[in-house]
């Protein structure tokens, strides 16, 4: 009996062929309301080496706090242009980058408002599934309150905070670490 893996029960390197087409580095059109941003970063391994085949999903709520799927059903306003959703991959140094807006305030499950985030899914060869983080905002005052990244000890808290680069104002930097002292923290939703 051979218990190596078959093509059947591994992740990649197949994003390019299948899913190229569905790469969107722009989450918002121009004249969609709200602070434009511009997030990039890299992806490592737990050596500090850079992933070269990793794709990121994002998906995120508009200016006003509500998303663009039919299930968000808040009497909020909903932008034309606005998609919420994108897709990129990392280049050969594992890097990443993307433009969007920042979201406002979603209710979180204790029915509280969350701090403007974004949901990342990461995907990438040698991965059976996805692993699903957040990017929070630096110098949010909704961060303190915000009921998901309190349940991440303070210590690790960073991990989800993008950073302001120097000189861009509108630039912020987040790096997946996927092992490691700077792992950053993913979260299990049992799927």
């Amino acid at each position: 009996m051979s218990l190596q893996a078959t093509t059947s029960q591994t992740v990649g390197p197949f994003f390019k062929i299948g899913f190229e087409w569905l790469y969107r580095d722009s989450l918002a059109a121009e004249g969609v309301s709200g602070t434009r941003v511009t997030i990039q970063g890299r992806v490592l391994d737990g050596d500090g080496i850079p992933v070269s085949d990793a794709m990121l999903e994002i998906w995120q709520a508009n200016a006003h706090g509500k998303y663009a799927h039919p299930e968000d059903t808040q009497d909020k306003p909903l932008e034309p242009g606005f998609k919420g959703y994108g897709r990129v991959p990392t280049s050969a140094d594992g890097r990443f980058r993307f433009a969007t807006i920042k979201p406002g305030r979603v209710a979180g499950p204790d029915g509280n408002p969350q701090a403007p985030h974004l949901l990342v899914a990461v995907f990438m060869r040698g991965m059976l599934r996805r692993l699903v983080t957040r990017i929070y905002f630096p110098d949010e005052p909704g961060n303190a309150a915000d009921l998901i990244l309190n349940l991440v000890e303070p210590a690790r808290r960073s991990t989800l905070i993008a950073k302001n680069t120097a000189g861009d104002p509108g630039t912020l930097e987040w790096n997946v670490v996927l092992q490691g002292a700077d792992e950053t923290v993913f979260f299990d939703l049992g799927l």
